[in-house]
């Protein structure tokens, strides 16, 4: 094909209500727009800085091994894996979905002896099951767990799980991918010792930086391997090199990526983590209160279910690949069919950043109404958005 028949760029702009990623900031994308920088030109260095201080604030920790890996949210989470687990150490880790099935399979392949706890998907991890398995296990090293699971909805608790980590001995692994700047987390406070997450999700920005940050435990048990790191380019002792320490060459930054996210999580501050939350929830309860007054089924466990993505079955003799392309060309809406199990079973509908408000709630809402009538699907017309309205008026 001659370049002469490539037309200009011109991609449609989507309202993003899927699992990602979701609608990047206005703001975000006029600061993509700023030069480009050396990776050492110390004005880089010092936007490299900030933003290192905004991630402590929005993760609320005081960890110097903050930074922002290079990559999408799943570099995060290798990054994590790779740095704290050695061949031969033990690592429990929660699978109860997609994320959690990806970190057991990272922490295989870098040599771990993986001990999994399953659930169902759409049911949380059970504390109980994770003491079972820390009692049955020779010393481990290392509890993982997917805090919000983006592959079912479920907003996992931590607090019995940090206590029963710590009380065996062992690192806690948290994968904030989904929960970052949209539900509540505290790393410091909580007692985590790894939590990654992406930019493409409740921050705002376009895929491509991973916020990473490892506690003063994890620190010395990077330090104290006996092992290298077997990947090179997530060796966290290489990273920190370039991100403080020495400011060493690793990589070429991508310079764009950290100017969104900087901005990104300016907006995340300047909003209020406070208010920020409010919002996630405010507009997840309203989503779920619509979508059950349309005579829909949630699929995740009851009282556990995540404000920025919300489960939902697929009604039986409604094609969902029909529904969601009807969506997508006929409403500009993007919605997220089901992974693994799950999938043709459940649709994903996020709310997270930018993307969650009022107004996407009801349109979503509205359409969903329109294409499942067109299927055959008998509801109550409007009521889906009239209890989402309410709901918002209450909240």
């Amino acid at each position: 094909m001659s370049n002469r028949n490539i037309s200009d760029l011109h991609p449609p702009s989507r309202i993003l209500l899927g699992a990602g990623p979701s609608n990047v900031h206005p703001r975000v994308y006029q600061a993509m727009m700023a030069p480009i920088l050396g990776h050492l030109d110390p004005d880089f260095l010092h936007i490299m800085d900030e933003t290192k201080d905004l991630l402590r604030a929005v993760f609320r920790t005081q960890n110097e091994e903050t930074i922002a890996v290079s990559g999408t949210g799943s570099a995060g989470m290798e990054a994590a894996v790779a740095n704290l687990i050695e061949p031969g150490e033990r690592a429990v880790v929660c699978v109860a979905g997609f994320f959690g099935d990806r970190i057991a399979e990272m922490a295989s392949r870098y040599g771990a002896e993986v001990t999994r706890v399953e659930a169902e998907w759409g049911r949380i991890i059970e504390p109980e099951a994770v003491e079972a398995a820390l009692k049955a296990a020779s010393r481990t090293k290392l509890v993982a767990i997917v805090h919000a699971e983006t592959s079912t909805g479920i907003h996992q608790p931590l607090d019995d799980i940090v206590r029963l980590t710590h009380e065996h001995g062992a690192l806690l692994l948290v994968d904030a991918v989904t929960s970052l700047a949209g539900c509540e987390l505290a790393v410091d406070d909580w007692g985590i010792d790894a939590c990654h997450s992406a930019s493409q999700k409740c921050l705002s920005c376009p895929p491509g930086t991973a916020p990473l940050t490892f506690s003063t435990r994890a620190v010395d048990a990077l330090r104290s391997r006996e092992t290298k790191v077997r990947s090179w380019y997530l060796d966290m002792t290489l990273l920190d090199n370039y991100w403080g320490g020495k400011r060493a060459y690793h990589h070429t930054a991508p310079m764009s990526m950290v100017y969104a996210l900087r901005e990104g999580l300016r907006l995340v501050l300047e909003e209020g983590l406070e208010a920020r939350l409010g919002r996630h929830q405010r507009n997840g309860q309203a989503l779920r209160a619509g979508l059950e007054a349309m005579g829909l089924t949630l699929h995740a466990q009851e009282a556990y279910r995540l404000p920025v993505i919300t489960t939902v079955r697929v009604p039986d003799g409604i094609d969902d690949l029909k529904l969601r392309r009807a969506l997508l060309y006929e409403h500009n809406i993007e919605i997220a069919g089901g992974l693994g199990p799950l999938a043709g079973k459940v649709w994903r509908i996020g709310l997270m950043g930018v993307a969650s408000s009022a107004e996407n709630v009801l349109a979503v809402l509205a359409a969903l109404e329109q294409e499942l009538s067109a299927q055959g699907f008998r509801l109550e017309k409007g009521a889906g958005v009239a209890a989402a309205d309410r709901a918002l008026g209450e909240g």
